[in-house]
């Protein structure tokens, strides 16, 4: 005897909400940044604009970025000329990253089209649960 399907409500289940939300992000995030830097990429120059001279361990953990993705992204960022990497004179095991100052000033470029697509994002809200959503995502990843 076939069993009856499950219900599920889609509408509350928090994973389902999420990857709709990271939807919205990425089609707004395409609509507002024009300087060719994705998400990921954004988060990189950021990291290593606070805190420069990270290896890729440190930066990936910073970033929450495993470390096969971050190769790649920071191996497109340093052919891009907006990352270098240099070898740690006192570890030479570890490589050094950091932005150059083309990286840095498209990064200064990005960071207000980055704020702006936060503001879409959350538009739809008032402002005290804008600021619920941003606590409570937070809370969840525990940060």
């Amino acid at each position: 005897m076939p069993r009856a399907p499950t219900q599920f409500d889609l509408a509350i289940a928090p994973g389902h909400l999420i990857r709709r939300a990271q939807q919205m992000h990425t089609a707004i995030w395409a609509d507002v940044v024009d300087t060719g830097v994705t998400g990921v990429q954004f988060a990189v120059l950021a990291a290593l604009e606070v805190e420069p001279d990270l290896d890729q361990r440190t930066l990936g953990a910073r970033i929450s970025l495993d470390s096969s993705s971050l190769a790649e992204v920071c191996r497109r960022l340093v052919a891009r000329g907006l990352v270098e990497r240099r070898r740690d004179t006192v570890d030479t095991r570890r490589n050094l990253l950091r932005n150059t100052a083309t990286g840095s000033e498209l990064l200064a470029r990005t960071a207000p089209q980055v704020d702006e697509v936060g503001r879409r994002l959350v538009a739809h809200l008032e402002p005290a649960e804008q600021r619920d959503v941003v606590a409570l995502l937070s809370k969840l990843i525990d940060l």
